[in-house]
């Protein structure tokens, strides 16, 4: 029986782990046979060569090399600004790789332009890396990082589906609909989403939980406003939200009956924008949650001490920098099925929350 393989593989240059994932074998078990090592069962050799031909898979000698690799140093590639989610991965990371004993060798970049990918991957791999972590902000970093032939593991902090690589994430899609549904278990029909960035991954996956939720409890989903993660777009997008409903412009009390007509609810794609949020409805005189419930996400420190105090959903970034490093201890340990690493993040009820107004 022939191997198949998916769609994605027939449109860009196969790498190492594509052959490794084809044969349903281990990345370092694809370089013994092209080093034609032994202590390879014949019958495993036989799916990691066809696989091989089916791909039309050259090796590099970073490739072939890699089953003698051990420098104990991971390479570490953040992008995008210091926002408290991946500062806080990437700390829980170096920790857990301290603890195992290894030297975590880190390049930083605003940008995820392909050319500094690449720059960035050339010089980790200069330093012999054993394997590469990836936390990035924006998802063409993901695709410009898998057309690189690295010779190495990538473990990728990424909560979409695709594949190609070993993925360890906070399952952000389902962070959503949790949100929606407590928001509609208070009897909210109207919620109204302020998404991240377009170009994030987990803004994307946030929309998409979000959408599906209110389809779910058969309930509309208007287009997203997009911020930017900053309260100060949170502040933008929440006087956009009421622009033109009179809100605030004479005093007959009736203000949360006017914003009530297109949204009871708002929630916004972090604790950040929240913040924001939360200060255009006040300045336009709404209270929250009287007149509108809020809830935001990541549960950063601040966001207990909100005026109110922030309904939001926990993620435990420390825990999954910790995760990402036992992950890819697994890799290196050769196991031949890894998997795809997937936590869910925790709903955490605060006083931004409550029934609509009648």
């Amino acid at each position: 029986m022939g191997l198949v393989g998916n769609d994605d593989e027939k449109t860009r240059v196969a790498t190492i782990f594509d052959v490794a994932r084809l044969a349903g074998v281990s990345h370092q078990t694809v370089s013994r046979v092209l080093n034609d090592l032994p202590n390879v069962r014949p019958a495993t050799r036989q799916r990691v060569e066809q696989a091989i031909a089916q791909l039309r898979y050259t090796p590099s000698q970073a490739a072939r090399s890699l089953v003698t690799r051990r420098s104990r140093t991971i390479g570490l590639i953040t992008t995008g600004g210091p926002d408290y989610g991946p500062s806080s991965t990437a700390l829980g990371f170096n920790e857990a790789a301290r603890d195992a004993r290894y030297a975590v060798s880190m390049a930083s970049m605003l940008e995820s332009d392909p050319a500094s990918l690449r720059q960035a991957v050339e010089l980790l791999l200069r330093q012999n890396v054993e394997a590469i972590v990836l936390i990035a902000a924006h998802r063409g970093a993901l695709d410009a990082v898998r057309g690189i032939e690295l010779g190495v593991p990538l473990v990728a902090v990424e909560s979409s589906r695709r594949d190609g690589f070993h993925r360890v994430s906070i399952d952000q899609y389902q962070g959503a609909r949790i949100l929606v549904d407590h928001l509609v278990g208070l009897g909210h029909r109207r919620i109204a989403h302020l998404a991240g960035p377009a170009d994030s991954v987990d803004a994307l996956e946030r929309v998409r939980g979000w959408r599906d939720a209110l389809s779910e409890h058969g309930l509309v989903a208007r287009e997203p406003l997009v911020g930017d993660w900053t309260p100060g777009s949170g502040f933008r997008l929440g006087r956009e939200l009421v622009a033109g409903l009179g809100v605030g412009d004479d005093d007959d009390g009736r203000a949360g009956e006017r914003v009530g007509g297109l949204f009871t609810a708002v929630f916004a794609a972090n604790d950040q924008m929240a913040l924001g949020v939360i200060h255009a409805l006040s300045e336009r005189g709404l209270r929250v949650p009287g007149d509108v419930s809020v809830v935001g996400f990541d549960d950063i420190p601040e966001a207990e001490h909100f005026a109110p105090p922030l309904t939001t959903m926990r993620q435990d970034f420390p825990a999954l920098g910790r995760t990402i490093m036992s992950t890819l201890l697994k890799v290196l340990s050769e196991a031949d099925s890894v998997g795809v690493v997937r936590s869910v993040p925790q709903l955490v009820v605060r006083e931004s929350t409550a029934a609509p107004s009648a």
